[in-house]
């Protein structure tokens, strides 16, 4: 049984949530929510939202117990990328490019 939660275009860039993803696949989900609770990462407390959405989602839709879940997989992949101007000298603009990111989680046996 695989059980999987999404959250798209997340304000986030992909290689810093590639960051935190690395440090939970595989692990039971109890040990994942206690890493991510004590990260100082910004993209930490995201997952952990995603990663606790997927716990319910496995415990509502299949009864599935809690104490035998383990993160399957965790994906990060890039959003849309939204694109700002800032205003420089001589009339000039600079181009800001805020990324984001879909992240996947999937939780099962």
């Amino acid at each position: 049984m695989r059980v999987s939660a999404v959250l798209r275009g997340t304000r986030l860039s992909a290689q810093k949530g590639r960051l935190v993803a690395d440090q939970i696949r595989g692990l039971p989900v109890e040990r994942a929510l206690n890493i991510l609770a004590f990260s100082p990462k910004k993209g930490a407390v995201i997952i952990k939202k995603v990663l606790e959405s997927a716990i319910a989602n496995a415990e509502h839709n299949e009864g599935a117990d809690i104490d035998e879940l383990k993160v399957s997989t965790i994906c990060v992949d890039e959003g849309s990328t939204l694109k700002r101007f800032r205003a420089r000298a001589k009339g000039r603009g600079a181009r800001i490019l805020k990324p984001t990111c879909h992240i996947t989680v999937t939780v099962g046996d």
